[in-house]
């Protein structure tokens, strides 16, 4: 039987929100970024730019990637599509322009300047050096690299001073790694860290309510199949997280440590150190999954070493960057999964003086973000940005 060329054209721009995807399966799909007719000259595609790799390309972050660098005009003189073997050979049209997945391969690397790596830790692991070796700035958004001391861990907004050392400009072929941050660790420091500059944190407890976002479209895709399935009076189908997530909600299925932590949540204690670059702030984190498609909501405890009324804090938020302040108490309107979901700012809200601390030394805060693009593609791209 013969296929035809576009039973292998890939869907990656479907709605996240809505996450009934069919990556590597979809049927004939021609899907574009932006309205415009294929004859418009796109801005990001331009003979000065950076040559740019995207690795792992049809997963839920990978596709994010290409949404957030054509709604950023991120300046490109070619683009590689790479995934794995099975994906590779398949098509796609991205900027009104037609790509072949290629098959990621040590020397997919050749002549690429900056690599987004969304494909979890093992790739990361094996490929990242390879492309430094190659002269590659490899951007990982895994696990994998963020705690190795000489490595930046960074937030663009909260500590571009980390990466100021990597630059594309005068490298000599000299490629580097820049670890972008766990998505609860990004979205809890966009609110956390302007108020950690005014009165200095010494201590935050954070608790997280995780989409299904962040294990992937296959879990974005189950939560949905589960809700029909229990509406349906069904027995849930329960492949990624073994248990029900449609209508509950559990501990975060991190692997649980021996001191009683889960990884997720010893992630956002050591990423936060490291990217305030102090090692005695105390931090404690209690993560779960609820059923949403794809932005994390966080409670938010900040001590602070300095007194910080909550009219300062309030006002502070409103001016920082990448933060959008949601905080009607009269109306009982505070930041939602749906307000952030395909939003690039983390909001902020239900700021309020902590009761049970004395003489303005603690807050609490409420803060929402979507997991995949201010807590992954996007963060990344703007790490890529100060490298231009």
């Amino acid at each position: 039987m013969q296929v035809t060329a576009s039973a292998h054209r890939v869907h990656l721009f479907s709605p996240l929100s809505s996450p009934a995807l069919s990556l590597p399966s979809a049927k004939h799909c021609r899907c574009r970024y932006r309205n415009a007719a294929a004859t418009t000259v796109r801005m990001g595609l331009r003979e000065d730019g950076p040559s740019v790799a995207v690795v792992g390309v049809t997963g839920a972050v990978g596709q994010e990637f290409l949404r957030v660098l054509s709604d950023r005009d991120f300046p490109y003189r070619n683009i590689r599509l790479l995934a794995s073997r099975r994906s590779a050979g398949k098509r796609l049209t991205f900027e009104d322009r037609e790509y072949t997945i290629e098959e990621l391969r040590p020397e997919s690397f050749e002549g690429i300047d900056i690599a987004l790596f969304s494909a979890g830790g093992s790739i990361s692991k094996e490929f990242g050096p390879v492309a430094v070796e190659r002269g590659s700035i490899v951007v990982d958004n895994s696990s994998a690299f963020r705690m190795v001391p000489e490595v930046p861990l960074v937030i663009p907004e909260v500590n571009p001073g980390a990466m100021a050392h990597i630059n594309l400009k005068g490298r000599s072929g000299k490629g580097a790694l820049i670890a972008n941050p766990n998505c609860s660790t990004i979205i809890c420091l966009m609110a956390a860290t302007p108020l950690h500059r005014h009165a200095k944190v010494v201590r935050m407890v954070v608790s997280t309510y995780q989409a299904a976002s962040g294990a992937g479209a296959a879990a974005m895709e189950e939560l949905l199949q589960q809700t029909h399935e229990v509406l349906d009076g069904k027995q849930p189908t329960c492949k990624i997280f073994k248990q029900q997530y449609a209508f509950n909600l559990f501990s975060h299925n991190a692997a649980v440590l021996s001191n009683g932590y889960n990884e997720e949540e010893m992630k956002l204690v050591k990423e936060t150190r490291k990217i305030w670059n102090d090692m005695d702030v105390k931090v404690t984190a209690t993560c779960i999954r609820v059923p949403v498609m794809r932005a994390h909501a966080e409670s938010v405890n900040l001590q602070f070493e300095k007194p910080l009324d909550e009219d300062t804090a309030r006002r502070i938020l409103e001016g920082a960057a990448g933060v959008t302040v949601i905080d009607d108490r009269e109306s009982n309107h505070f930041p939602t999964p749906l307000d952030v979901s395909n939003k690039d700012d983390v909001a902020v809200g239900r700021i309020r003086q902590d009761l049970s601390q004395d003489g303005n030394q603690g807050l609490d805060i409420f803060v929402c973000g979507d997991q995949i693009r201010k807590g992954a593609a996007l963060n990344a791209i703007q790490i890529a940005e100060k490298l231009l």
